[in-house]
């Protein structure tokens, strides 16, 4: 049937020798590729671009074999493409089965110059390529098909940019004016529920529904209590400590199914801190609390990313949220309540307004556990310890290690001394933040037990000696927080659970029975 639907109508008869059709002399590779699987019907993009291949090459050859790859953004190098690498594996090999190779669409094959730099690599090897925007093969020694490529390369970089843009203009308006949910998983004390038809006519007639935040019946009350705590003035840590004394499942405990990658053993201060300050607890819609950033040198061009590097979530300021002008959901808190609580949560700088800054932050590493010291301001002086993985959303336990202390003056006494018998580098030179700066140019860390602090030098860097300086200042900073104090019972019990009060103990003094060093 195909066959008899492309044939040409019959001609008239004419005496003499009946004419012969014309036989294509060129085989093609037909190479076709779509962004997404999940979003795109692979039959139908790989349909229309081969139909549109087939158009072009009529009368001139057939395709036998094709490259497609399904979930690969075009900013991606073919290199990078595993079916298009096949493709150019194969182009490189004398007995291919093709000739040439032709593509449906310019923007389906390439990207900003992505096109100049492939078209040398078959011309190298004797194959063609075929655009339609060019109605037939390529000339690279043509400068109207050269001013081409480079606009074709333009445009499909450019709606990469554009596409960007679109969406989340879009996105920005739909939480803001119409406090639409917008995708990911409800936050802890919610559910989805469905929220009646799309509001766009086509989609609801494809029988697209919206969802809406609502409240889970199981989670919904530890939310509240959560809230109600803070503002009796419970420490995050203390609501923690009661939260796993009562074996109260926490978010990834609670959907395993989303959570495959965590422990989901027990509830962490973060875990606690990150819930009272979601402002979708007071019932309005937020989006924009994380950023992505492409880590692309050309904006839209994926192959101008460093080698290894892909695009990362970072939590945005707060200023760059984007809030909605009603309330669209149930609230677990009233907005005075929760404006009441992030005034309690933490404090921008010390009561002294001085941000507390540390010269040594990550390079100082536990002998004991092997974690990195957290530095800590006491008595009015930088210093640094290590928990050993205890953290004050559990109970101590009698038999853990005990805490690490060291008072930053003494580190760097001990360290510079180190540096500068393994480097040269003049002690004098290692002040004033200096000694942190070479500690991280050469990539040397300090090993820390109670007794002794050892530099460790690591595997030879290319840095490792040489009079090379290093890069500019950027001093490490780290603000310190009021300490949280836990208080006495509150007269607002988790529901349906008995409160566990935090078990005092005698507070740790570092300069107590600290170790003395030789």
């Amino acid at each position: 049937m195909a066959a008899w639907l492309t044939a040409p109508p019959p001609s008239a008869r004419v005496r003499g020798r009946p004419e012969t059709p014309a036989v294509g002399a060129l085989r093609f590779a037909f190479y076709g590729r779509m962004s997404t699987t999940e979003y795109q019907d692979d039959l139908s993009s790989r349909g229309w671009q081969r139909d549109s291949a087939l158009h072009l090459i009529a009368g001139h050859g057939v395709i036998v074999a094709s490259y497609f790859d399904a979930g690969c953004s075009r900013s991606l190098p073919w290199s990078q493409r595993p079916q298009a690498a096949a493709l150019l594996a194969a182009a490189a090999d004398p007995c291919r089965p093709f000739d040439a190779i032709v593509v449906g669409e310019f923007e389906r094959a390439f990207s900003a110059g992505q096109f100049e730099h492939l078209l040398p690599y078959l011309g190298e090897h004797g194959v063609q390529l075929w655009l339609p925007e060019m109605g037939g093969p390529v000339d690279p020694g043509d400068p109207v098909h050269q001013a081409m490529m480079r606009m074709l390369g333009s445009q499909s970089q450019r709606e990469v940019l554009r596409a960007r843009f679109r969406t989340s203009a879009a996105m920005r308006v739909q939480a803001r004016e119409q406090g639409r949910h917008l995708g990911g998983r409800p936050p802890y004390g919610y559910r989805l529920v469905d929220a009646g038809p799309h509001p766009n006519a086509a989609n609801a007639r494809w029988g697209r529904r919206l969802h809406q935040l609502d409240p889970d019946p199981e989670t919904a009350p530890t939310v509240r209590w959560m809230f109600a705590q803070r503002l009796a003035g419970w420490s995050v840590a203390g609501i923690a400590r009661t939260l796993n004394a009562n074996g109260v499942l926490s978010p990834s405990g609670y959907d395993r199914a989303r959570n495959p990658h965590r422990a989901g053993t027990s509830w962490t201060v973060r875990t606690i801190a990150a819930i009272l300050e979601n402002p979708r607890y007071t019932g309005r819609q937020v989006w924009n609390r994380q950023g992505i950033d492409h880590h692309e040198v050309n904006p839209g061009d994926q192959s101008s990313r460093p080698a290894g590097r892909k695009p990362s979530h970072h939590w945005n300021d707060r200023d760059q949220w984007v809030i909605s002008t009603t309330v669209v959901h149930p609230p677990l808190v009233s907005e005075q309540d929760f404006l009441r609580v992030q005034q309690v949560s933490a404090l921008a700088v010390p009561d002294d307004a001085n941000p507390h800054r540390y010269q040594l932050t990550g390079l100082l590493i536990c002998g004991v556990c092997v974690r990195r010291l957290e530095g800590q301001w006491v008595h009015g002086r930088a210093g640094y310890r290590c928990r050993h993985g205890y953290t004050s959303g559990r109970d101590v336990q009698p038999d853990r290690a005990k805490i690490l202390y060291l008072r930053e003056e003494q580190v760097l006494v001990e360290a510079g001394r180190q540096l500068a018998h393994h480097t040269g580098v003049a002690p004098q030179d290692l002040d004033g933040g200096e000694l942190g700066r070479q500690l991280r140019w050469r990539g040397y860390t300090l090993l820390c037990t109670p007794v002794s602090i050892t530099l460790d030098i690591g595997e030879d860097t290319a840095h490792a000696d040489g009079d090379v300086a290093p890069p500019p200042r950027d001093e490490d900073e780290k603000t310190h927080s009021r300490p949280e104090m836990s208080p006495p019972p509150s007269q607002l019990p988790l529901p349906g659970l008995l409160v566990i009060p935090h078990q005092r103990r005698k507070a740790f003094n570092p300069h107590q029975n600290h170790p003395k060093r030789e």
